[in-house]
């Protein structure tokens, strides 16, 4: 596949919106279980799961599109652009695909140590690694909370830099995602 005037390749551009709509999605649901946890019990598992279950998927759309941009190379940033904002550029994306690979893991063990096993949308259960941990539960947790927290940050800071090009710089940075 061949870039279409310096655009991602359409699978790119297809799995990054696919993945943001669900990050978003993972961003919500994390909130309500932290901060107005459901009061009626079933609810706040089936919370839990569609939490847990779409990390699973994150996960496998991060590594799917690992191979992607691994195959189809991004295009070029426009030489007229600051060397700090190719920087910038490339230490935001290297993170959020850090984090779109781990926090799904340290979630899921997470929840394997708190004694949860992960049924995948109550569907196909998912092998538990650990067994319940008293001492690495709360530490999972605290990871994958901060985690939470910068990837929030993250995607700011992707979406400021992503309306800066486009409304400030007027340059096709944010239309070879469109």
């Amino acid at each position: 596949m061949s870039h279409q005037a310096g655009r991602y390749v359409i699978s790119a551009r297809v799995l990054h919106w696919i993945t943001a709509a669900i990050v978003l999605s993972l961003i919500a649901a994390g909130l309500k279980m932290v901060y107005a946890e459901p009061p009626v019990e079933a609810d706040k598992l089936r919370l839990y799961n569609i939490h847990e279950s779409l990390g699973v998927v994150v996960f496998a759309l991060a590594l799917w599109r690992l191979i992607v941009r691994w195959r189809n190379p991004p295009p070029a940033l426009p030489e007229d652009i600051p060397s700090v904002f190719h920087l910038a550029a490339h230490a935001t994306h290297g993170l959020l695909y850090v984090l779109l690979l781990a926090m799904p893991v340290i979630g899921f063990l997470g929840t394997n140590a708190w004694g949860f096993p992960l049924e995948w949308f109550g569907i196909l259960p998912i092998p538990s690694p650990l067994g319940p941990d008293e001492t690495l539960a709360p530490i999972l947790s605290a990871l994958h909370w901060w985690g939470a927290f910068a990837i929030i940050l993250l995607i700011l800071a992707h979406v400021a830099g992503a309306l800066f090009h486009h409304l400030i710089r007027r340059d096709p940075v944010l239309r070879r995602m469109l």
